[in-house]
């Protein structure tokens, strides 16, 4: 976990107007159970923000649970290695194969959650990293997700009507230049 540590000190400094890095430093140093979903109130979540082969769409979801179009991701079940977890979730909801992952965070995100069934309200401390698709970019619709799309990056990025943090994301993409 002194890896994870080291990365989320490194985006601090990289993005020191995102404010919320302190709090996933805070809860990895706090809470050792944060991995597991059995930590109510607040736990990781691994995303990626899964890019084509030619870099100018993402893959997104039109996530089955919460209605909006997100970034594939999920619970990282225990598993420390956040960026595995965003690879394993980009697999699994989009069927496709040749995927790659970037080791560090590309974006961090803390958000709530709300009640649902016997699950309390409850933080997402979500670390996103970039996945990189191969040539077949032909996904497959999961239960997780009500539809799944190719969207240009530009176009994220210049929608005021995207949810926040992907055009934060977006905005991000097209500084790597």
């Amino acid at each position: 976990m002194s890896v994870l540590l080291a990365q989320f000190q490194h985006y601090g400094r990289q993005w020191p107007e995102e404010h919320d890095t302190r709090h996933f430093v805070e809860l990895l140093a706090t809470r050792p159970h944060a991995f597991e979903r059995t930590s109510l109130d607040a736990h990781f979540t691994g995303s990626a923000w899964l890019v084509s082969a030619d870099g100018a769409r993402v893959l997104l979801t039109h996530h089955r649970k919460l209605g909006r179009w997100l970034q594939l991701g999920g619970h990282a079940d225990g598993d420390t290695e956040l960026a595995r977890v965003a690879l394993r979730e980009a697999e699994e909801e989009s069927g496709l194969d040749d995927l790659s992952v970037q080791p560090e965070p590309f974006d961090l995100d803390r958000h709530r959650i709300p009640a649902r069934g016997d699950e309390p309200e409850h933080w997402h401390y979500d670390v996103r990293f970039v996945v990189r698709a191969g040539a077949n970019e032909q996904f497959v619709l999961s239960e997780e997700s009500h539809a799944l799309a190719w969207r240009s990056i530009d176009e994220i990025a210049d929608d005021p009507t995207s949810d926040a943090s992907l055009r934060r994301m977006a905005r991000k993409w097209r500084l790597r230049g």
